[in-house]
């Protein structure tokens, strides 16, 4: 009884807006005070442990440092570069906005590993060159949102992150390798519906008019900003710093490009990026700590195994369950953010995990995909409410066209669960 008291409490509690992560707590503060109804306040002494146990990990101290490296290369002007550089390669004409866009939004989640960030950065730039170019806001707002969907499997993640605090099976520098073939097969399945609904119903007509950058000057202005990924994901394979390290030294290097190079920050800037950095670090970080007291309650009061147990007992079989798993969670990732559903769903899964043997960074992958499909998954897709606020259309105005962008990030999906070296290939080579 106490058990569903959990589930429900914090079912309803999140129905009348109350925020997930004091929802997480709430509930199961509550539970463990029942559960210790004998010597209750003694029992309570359990809900700061956890909220510690929850937030003391090391690989943690990466979140707000990849945030605020995000944040940094949104005003530091590299996104425009990229662009430009992009636009200098492939060209001008129908669809090809639309292809860069994504590109670039690839590229920008190797610097800061955070969807909603890349899709301001990158929105911020793309939306009005689509406008200008003669793309529908909706569509521009769709072909961000998506893209920017890619950054939590590109590395370095901030998901990938939280998930290897809760799995100590999964390392940090495993997942980032694992995360990379995936990530770059998602951003090429998202160009293929992208340009062809553009060149289908004959948008950007204007675009091909516009001048194209010169190719030697916009690779020189962009080069600061290509060697970003370089320098974090290099340094990190060749050992000079631990993923948390990569992530302070990425901080350091792009305050340099900002201030120094492109002069595109200045020192009354950083008060307000170190500002929105800690406000949106500190909102993760909280929701994390408040769900290791949920997650703790789950364990004592006994629920995992018999979820476990019923869900491996269904006759299903080994793909039937996955099916389910995932099918369950694309439903979650229409209400929930990716780091809710890591901390909620991981402890109640990954009993599932061990009975079928399945590789521990092969299913965060697979998790990853899902939450970064529930990015850009209307009603709640973070990253589809911020390109939208950029380009200021509707939500609901998007669905025409992002359904087509899911399914081919679904196929993606489909294709490292059929074929998990998709994933695990790159971690065994780098000898992960």
């Amino acid at each position: 009884m106490i058990a569903t008291l959990l589930f429900v409490a914090f079912v309803v509690m999140m129905l009348v807006g109350v925020p997930i992560g004091a929802a997480l707590g709430l509930a199961g503060a509550a539970c463990i005070a029942l559960a210790n109804s004998d010597a209750q306040w003694f029992g309570l002494l359990a809900v700061p442990q956890n909220f510690y146990a929850g937030l003391g990990k090391y690989p943690l101290l990466a979140i707000p440092m990849f945030v605020l490296v995000g944040s940094i290369f949104d005003r530091s002007g590299v996104a425009l570069r990229l662009v430009n550089f992009a636009i200098a390669i492939v060209g001008r004409g129908p669809g090809m906005l639309p292809l860069v866009t994504i590109a670039v939004a690839m590229f920008m989640g190797g610097i800061s590993g955070s969807g909603p960030a890349t899709a301001a950065a990158v929105g911020g730039v793309m939306i009005a060159a689509m406008a200008r170019a003669g793309y529908p806001g909706p569509f521009a707002a769709s072909v961000v949102g998506a893209a920017a969907a890619t950054d939590i499997l590109i590395p370095p993640s901030v998901a990938f992150i939280v998930y290897s605090v809760l799995v100590p099976n999964a390392s940090v520098p495993a997942l980032f390798a694992a995360g990379m073939i995936p990530g770059l097969l998602a951003g090429l399945a998202l160009m293929i519906p992208a340009v062809w609904l553009a060149r289908k119903h004959r948008m950007g007509m204007l675009e091909a008019s516009q001048p194209r950058p010169a190719f030697w000057k916009s690779l020189r202005e962009a080069s600061w900003g290509l060697a970003a990924p370089v320098l974090i994901l290099g340094g990190m394979r060749l050992g000079w710093f631990t993923p948390t390290e990569a992530a302070v030294v990425a901080v350091f290097y792009g305050l340099f490009v900002g201030m120094v190079v492109h002069r595109t920050i200045k020192v009354r800037d950083l008060f307000v990026i170190l500002r929105e950095s800690g406000e949106l670090s500190a909102v993760i970080l909280i929701v994390v700590s408040l769900a290791g007291i949920f997650a703790y309650s789950l364990s004592t009061l006994g629920v995992i195994d018999p979820v476990a147990h019923a869900i491996v007992n269904s006759g299903l079989g080994e793909y039937g369950v996955l099916a389910l798993l995932i099918l369950l969670l694309i439903t979650v990732g229409m209400f929930l953010d990716g780091v809710s559903i890591f901390l909620i769903f991981v402890p109640l899964l990954w009993p599932i995990v061990q009975y079928y043997k399945w590789d521990p960074v092969w299913f965060g992958v697979i998790l990853t995909l899902k939450v970064a499909l529930g990015q850009f998954t209307p009603p709640l897709a973070v990253n589809l409410m911020v390109s939208c606020r950029i380009a200021g259309v509707r939500m609901e105005e998007t669905v025409r066209w992002v359904g087509w962008l899911l399914f081919s990030m679904f196929v993606v999906m489909v294709l490292v669960i059929a074929f998990p070296q998709l994933a695990l290939w790159l971690p065994h080579k780098l000898g992960y």
